[in-house]
Parts: structure tokens; C-alpha cells; sequence
């Protein structure tokens, strides 16, 4: 048996729930398909830069998000090992949304926005786990149902919003285009770490290739991060998964440059997973009646943490284009197009940081040293990951100032 809609989300994180809610609230019907009953800790990202915090607003997720789970964090300090401090920023003032970071237990972002979908008037299967797409006649998706068995669902569109191991792009026949090199980060959910709660703390080291990022989530709670290139001598010292690894991860953290006495009374309060952090993307997430957004479109290096925003980016876009057209398909390859554009800015501008940052050989060490040196006495050379996104600049005079070569 058939059942139509306007638009399937495959998907009910961030990407597919709040695609549905914006869509349901201007009147669309839309079907949202999540395979798990209940969200799980599955170290994933926490945090929305100031760009992304801009899309939340204009999404309104914003005060949701904050009354609920969120928590507000003014400032960013960067420490560079070797290196004079960076020192801290104050996000408000300095980024042009007048924003800091909005973070939050992923778990609970999920719950919280997949149930404002279906206030918003979505129909939201849970335990629905997709198994093909049906491509005879309308789109549509045939689903296993824990106990209702396998029906199918068609919609004018169907939307894949299934995260970085995607069946949606696998069953669309995308090309999945891959960098070469690229990170491994791991991630745990921590109680009693002394970092402070007011800021978001990263500490680099260049000549190890290493990154440690705590993230406040209120409470007492921080998400720690620890990335290392893969090319790094110290690599070889992940993956950093389980429970036996977290003694690993501290020494790890504190090898990056986080301070050894915040981690004297820590501890693991979630699961420590660690991942391939390599970018994956699709060149125009488009085709017949399907279309990708989030990590299943573009799935940033997360050393970076743009991940969350890149998907409000793609949910804003591609929303205001459907609900501005009548012709879907003109609208969905205008969606593509700007996926690319933003998505592009992103991956070249992290490309870059992590030559200069992580990279043992991209830069030569003499090089590098003359780099940072530049950048530390002038931060108008820094790039703006965090604060502007895929607004900044990107050209070869940006990249040439960047890395100290005009």
C-alpha cells in the first residue's frame, strides 16, 4: 500500500527534522522517517558557529534549542603549543550574526527538534528503517516498520537526510567524491574536566599534527575532542575507542596543548568512539525526485565543528526554494547549486587550516613557523571559519595572506 506526501525525509536528525518542520509549517505534508526509537550518544557533533546560529534563528530553532537544551557560549580561546596564546574572542562582538556557539547534548537537539517537527503537523514514523527507493512512478521509499512489517511512501520529493554513510546517496547512484588525507577525531562526554564553562577551548599543536577542543554543554558537562592527522608520528596511537582508551585520549589531549590539570578529577560520562574525519562529498545533490542534504550531501572534516551549521545551511536553502517554486526540479537544482557554493567555501578554507595546523609535510617547517608567526602579530590574516563560514572570502590573495606568502 502507497501513501502520499509532499516530501519523505529519510532521516530525523537535525537535517531531516528540521527540514520537516519548516515545511509542515507552511503548510507542505511531509513524512519523516527515523529508524531509531530512541536517540543515543553516538559522539557526534555539539556545537553551531556563529553562521550556524544564524540559520537556526532564521529557522526558528534558536530560542527552542536554548530553552530546552542549549547552552550559549560567548567566547572562543585558542592556545598554539609553541606559540604566544591567540587569546580569547568574544563571539558577539566580533562576528557579524552578533552570536557566540549554541551547543547542546546531541541526543537531546534531536528530540527536541524531530518533536517540534511533529508539532509543527509532520508525521513522524519512528523505528521506520528505509530499505530502497522505489523509482516506478511517483518517488517514493519502501520501509520496514518495526511491527507493521514493509510498506512504501511516495512523495513529489524524497529527501536523504541519513548522515555521512548515506543509503539514499548509495541508492541515488551519487558519486561520492573523497579527499585523500585527512584526520581521525574522537570524542567523549566528560564530567569533572576543569576547563572553563564559558568558552569554547581549542589547543593546537602543529609539530605533533594535533587538536584538542572542549566544548561546554552547562551543567558541568563538556564534550572533549582530540584530532590527529593521519600522516602525524603520533597517529598511530588511534583510534581512541572504548572505555580501556580514555586514559589514551587525556594523554592524547594534554599532547595537543590542553592544560594536564584540567583533566586530574575527569571522567567519562558517555561512550569514546573515535572516526575517520576525511571530507566525503557529492557534486550537485540532485537528481529525479531525490535529493541530499547534510552530511549525506557533504560531510566536512568535523576537526573543524561546521558540520551542524553546513546542515542548517542546506535545510534553510533548500526550504526557501521550494516553498518560492512551483517547479520542484528547478528549485532543487538551485538548492544544489548554492550546496556547492557554501559547501566549496568550507572545504577549501578547512583545507587550508589543516595544512597549516595538522599537516606534517604540506608545509615545510621553516615555512610554517614564518606562517604562524605572521598570523599570530596580524589575525586579520586568520580565517574566519567560526564567525563568517562559507561567507568568507576564499580567493588566492586570501589564501596567499593565510599562509603568509604576500
Amino acid at each position: 500500500m502507497a501513501e502520499a506526501y509532499d516530501v519523505i525525509t529519510v532521516g530525523g536528525g537535525l537535517a531531516g527534522a528540521a527540514l520537516a518542520k519548516r515545511l509542515a509549517e507552511n503548510g507542505m505534508r511531509v513524512l519523516v522517517l527515523e529508524r531509531e526509537v530512541a536517540f543515543r550518544d553516538r559522539v557526534r557533533g555539539e556545537q553551531m558557529h556563529c553562521w550556524g546560529v544564524a540559520e537556526a534563528r532564521t529557522l526558528g530553532l534558536y530560542e527552542l534549542l536554548l530553552e530546552t537544551c542549549g547552552h550559549e557560549v560567548r567566547y572562543w580561546s585558542d592556545q598554539l603549543v609553541g606559540f604566544s596564546e591567540f587569546g580569547r574572542r568574544d563571539l558577539v562582538t566580533t562576528s557579524p550574526h552578533r552570536a557566540g556557539s549554541l551547543n547542546f547534548y546531541h541526543p537531546d537537539m534531536q528530540s527536541v527538534v524531530i518533536g517540534a517537527a511533529a508539532a509543527a503537523g509532520a508525521t513522524v514514523r519512528r523505528g521506520a528503517r528505509a530499505v530502497e527507493l522505489v523509482s516506478e512512478g511517483l518517488p517514493g521509499v519502501r520501509v520496514h516498520e518495526d511491527g507493521n512489517g514493509e510498506r512504501v511512501y511516495r512523495a513529489r520529493l524524497v529527501v536523504g537526510a541519513d548522515g555521512r554513510n548515506s543509503l539514499c546517496r548509495r541508492w541515488g547512484g551519487f558519486h561520492v567524491e573523497r579527499d585523500p588525507e585527512g584526520m581521525v577525531i574522537a570524542g567523549v562526554l566528560m564530567e569533572g574536566l576543569a576547563a572553563p564553562g564559558d568558552r569554547m577551548s581549542a589547543s593546537l599543536n602543529p609539530r605533533l599534527g594535533m587538536l584538542s577542543l572542549t566544548v561546554p554543554l552547562g551543567a558541568g558537562r563538556f564534550r572533549a575532542y582530540v584530532s590527529i592527522h593521519k600522516d602525524a608520528r603520533d597517529s598511530t596511537a588511534v583510534p581512541l575507542s572504548g572505555e580501556a582508551h580514555f586514559p589514551s585520549f587525556v594523554t592524547a589531549s594534554i599532547a595537543a596543548g590542553a592544560p594536564a590539570k584540567w583533566y586530574e578529577g575527569a571522567r567519562a560520562a558517555g561512550p569514546l568512539a573515535s572516526y575517520d574525519a576525511t571530507d566525503t562529498w557529492v557534486s550537485h545533490p540532485h537528481r529525479a525526485g531525490l535529493v541530499l542534504i547534510g552530511d549525506a550531501a557533504a560531510s566536512n572534516d568535523p576537526s573543524f565543528g561546521c558540520g551542524l551549521s553546513l546542515t542548517l545551511r542546506d535545510v534553510r536553502v533548500l526550504a526557501d526554494k521550494l516553498l518560492a517554486s512551483d517547479d520542484w526540479s528547478e528549485a532543487m537544482d538551485g538548492y544544489a547549486e548554492e550546496h556547492d557554493r557554501h559547501y566549496g567555501v568550507i572545504h577549501r578554507l578547512t583545507g587550508w587550516a589543516r595544512a597549516l595546523f595538522y599537516h606534517p609535510g604540506l608545509v615545510a617547517a621553516a615555512a610554517r613557523e614564518s606562517a604562524l608567526t605572521r598570523l599570530i602579530a596580524d589575525r586579520t590574516r586568520a580565517l574566519d571559519i567560526v564567525g563568517v563560514g562559507p561567507d568568507s572570502p576564499c580567493d588566492e590573495a586570501t589564501r596567499r595572506r593565510f599562509f603568509g606568502g604576500d
